[in-house]
């Protein structure tokens, strides 16, 4: 199967593989999204945590004014940050 999509311009490609393999998805990869709203950012997080799991709930870190980082229900792993 293979799928593209588009994030602000940015198209990604995603391709699954028949073959069976000895790894999933991990957190070692993410996915990086640079929000330019709070709403925006709090509603993709919104979004994606829907049957994911958080690996760094939505907050303040202090490298960022906000960032969450998540598994989607996919496993697919998000890292969301709104810029100071």
């Amino acid at each position: 199967m293979q799928a593209t999509f588009v994030l602000k311009g940015q198209e990604f490609m995603c391709i699954d593989s028949n073959i069976a393999h000895q790894f999933t998805f991990t957190p070692s990869f993410s996915i990086f999204f640079t929000c330019e709203t709070e709403e925006e950012i709090d509603r993709l997080y919104e979004q994606l945590m829907e049957g994911g799991q958080a690996l760094m709930p939505i907050g303040d870190y202090g490298f960022s004014k906000k960032f969450g980082w998540l598994n989607d229900k996919f496993g697919v792993s998000w890292q969301l940050n709104l810029p100071k």
